[in-house]
């Protein structure tokens, strides 16, 4: 199993794909490292894994269960074709993952949690603007990096 230590290093970035799915790397690896005690942080099934989880129709504790198993991220991606309710095309996963790409806070309340964590991390960045911008950043802050 390709366990990292989220207590040392950050899960891959919330724009990484595997499949053509954007946040299934990082959900894979904040998944391992769940099972592994090393998560930190991190939550494996939070409200982002559960997007993807639905999109794809993956049980969260089916899907790692099978990370106990698997040895690698090929291996996972084809566990999850056999096992997703929701068969999609590549066009259906590539417009998904392009729109989870650029989505924004889209409510007063989101928009605001948004907006603190923007605040606190790096005022001055006029460049965060999606989800995955402030994740990365969040990311690159709490592991040492200055923003």
């Amino acid at each position: 199993m390709n366990t990292i230590d989220l207590t040392k290093q950050p899960p891959r970035s919330a724009r990484a794909r595997l499949g053509g799915y954007v946040l299934l790397p990082r959900m894979l690896d904040k998944g391992r490292a769940s099972i592994a005690g090393s998560n930190g942080d991190y939550h494996y099934n939070c409200p982002l894994d559960q997007r993807a989880l639905e999109f794809m129709g993956i049980d969260a504790e089916s899907l790692k269960a099978a990370l106990t198993t698997a040895q690698g991220d090929g291996e996972i991606l084809e566990w999850i074709r056999a096992h997703q309710l929701h068969k999609r095309s590549d066009a259906e996963i590539a417009l998904w993952s392009a729109h989870q790409d650029s989505r924004t806070p889209s409510d007063p309340d989101t928009r605001e949690f948004f907006n603190g964590m923007h605040k606190a991390i790096a005022p001055k960045r006029d460049d965060i603007v999606t989800w995955a911008d402030l994740l990365d950043l969040d990311d690159y802050v709490t592991f040492g990096g200055i923003a």
